[in-house]
């Protein structure tokens, strides 16, 4: 289970451990790759707002090295948007928070069966029609590679070219390189246009 808020996360715990083993709980995307690589989960629970990587984003790159893995977002957010992000990422299953009690067993049961589930109001049109127009959709910002995505996550986050070096094992200069190309490419001229990007493409919550 990937998710920055203890309180979520110990909630959890004590509803599934009746019927599931939980393996590893952390608090953000980076720590839930490292977790996945050294525990081979059946299924990874994973929020959407996550510090360092986004859950998207995450999932993204966990599919790259694990693509037999069940994913299953929990998250607040109910915008159809990030609905079809998660399943475009290689989601399984998505459940509002709110919604957990009743519907995250369920939709992790469907998972290992090899099915899908959304949290019931969420996709008016069904879950086959999110995830085909997931499968149809560009990855956005498609203009941009996964590494500078994970830079512009930190630098939006307010992270200084440096701290954002220790956490990709990169130098500062090669971060200060990204962050001009990512400018230069979206047509960016500040940092604060850099962050307003980042949140309006769900990089970030704002």
């Amino acid at each position: 289970m990937a998710d920055d808020h203890t309180i979520v996360t110990e909630g959890l715990k004590a509803l599934l451990e009746p019927e599931f083993q939980i393996v590893a709980t952390v608090d953000n995307g980076r720590a839930a790759i490292r977790a996945v690589r050294n525990l081979n989960p059946a299924v990874i629970i994973l929020d959407i707002s996550m510090p360092q990587l986004n859950g998207i984003e995450t999932a993204r790159e966990i599919r790259k090295f694990d693509p037999k893995i069940k994913i299953v977002f929990l998250t607040m957010h109910s915008d159809v948007a990030y609905v079809q992000e998660a399943f475009d990422a290689g989601a399984s299953g998505y459940v509002i928070k709110h919604s957990a009690s009743f519907d995250l067993q369920l939709a992790i049961r469907r998972a290992l069966l090899g099915r899908t589930y959304v949290t019931p109001g969420v996709a008016q049109d069904g879950v086959d029609g999110v995830v085909g127009r997931s499968r149809r959709a560009k990855k956005p910002p498609a203009q941009l590679t996964s590494r500078q995505r994970e830079v512009l996550q930190l630098l939006a986050e307010g992270r200084s070219a440096k701290e954002a070096a220790v956490i990709l094992n990169l130098s500062p200069r090669t971060v200060e390189f990204h962050k001009y190309r990512i400018m230069q490419q979206l047509n960016l001229r500040t940092s604060a246009q850099l962050t307003q990007f980042a949140i309006k493409h769900r990089i970030i919550s704002g």
